[in-house]
């Protein structure tokens, strides 16, 4: 009786674990290669997406940097000189001569400053029209010039380049007859209450802008702060 309980039992338990069989160390090892293999590529991925990231980042910080290093400033006001002039027998004063100085924001890049128009700088008269790296343009109520003539004078402690260095400032002058043809509109002169915009484009660096209004009456020299 008991032997038959016994055989029933195995028979039983080898029923249970047919058609079953167990993992050998070979497949579980071939597993575990697989998954840290997954994982070391996946990770090598996020490393060098990450180390991407990282140097694009650094090269915008360092442009950026480069950029504000060229930047230039209005060092004091603008001076607008006006004339008594007679036009199409109608007695006016105009402005003829607008002056204002520039200097490195902060101690940076040298910024090239060749002038476009007659290089006036230490008594000469070479005419340099077309040598300049710096745009200025000009804008009024009735017209615009996109590339104006205007001449350079170093100011103070500076040496006798066109680069505006580190402690050097220059005072750049705009003649009005010498604007020539504008680009649009039609050039009427610099009255009372006129308003102009000068844009001082470098070639490295962002513009500068001087917006100033003339008072209502106008006299030989005017400081417009």
């Amino acid at each position: 009786m008991k032997k038959n309980i016994f055989g029933k039992f195995a028979q039983a338990v080898a029923n249970m674990h047919r058609e079953q069989r167990g993992m050998t160390g070979l497949e579980t090892a071939i597993i575990l290669i697989a998954f840290v293999t997954v994982a070391a590529v996946f990770g090598y991925a996020v490393l060098s997406a990450g180390l991407f990231s990282a140097e694009r980042g650094k090269e915008s910080v360092y442009a950026g940097l480069q950029q504000a290093k060229a930047n230039m400033e209005l060092s004091g006001s603008a001076i607008v000189y006006a004339d008594n002039t007679t036009d199409n027998s109608t007695t006016a004063w105009t402005a003829t001569i607008i002056r204002f100085t520039v200097r490195n924001a902060i101690a940076g890049t040298p910024i090239d400053m060749t002038p476009n128009g007659l290089n006036t700088t230490g008594g000469g008269t070479d005419d340099t029209t077309g040598e300049n790296r710096c745009v200025i343009s000009m804008t009024t109520a009735d017209a615009y010039w996109n590339n104006i003539p205007w001449d350079i004078e170093a100011i103070g402690n500076a040496d006798t380049d066109n680069l505006l260095e580190t402690g050097e400032q220059f005072e750049i002058t705009i003649t009005w007859e010498d604007l020539g043809t504008a680009t649009a509109g039609t050039a009427a002169p610099l009255l009372a209450n006129d308003w102009f915009n000068i844009q001082v484009k470098p070639m490295l660096g962002s513009t500068m802008t001087i917006q100033r209004t003339l008072p209502a009456g106008l006299d030989t020299v005017m400081d417009l702060h």
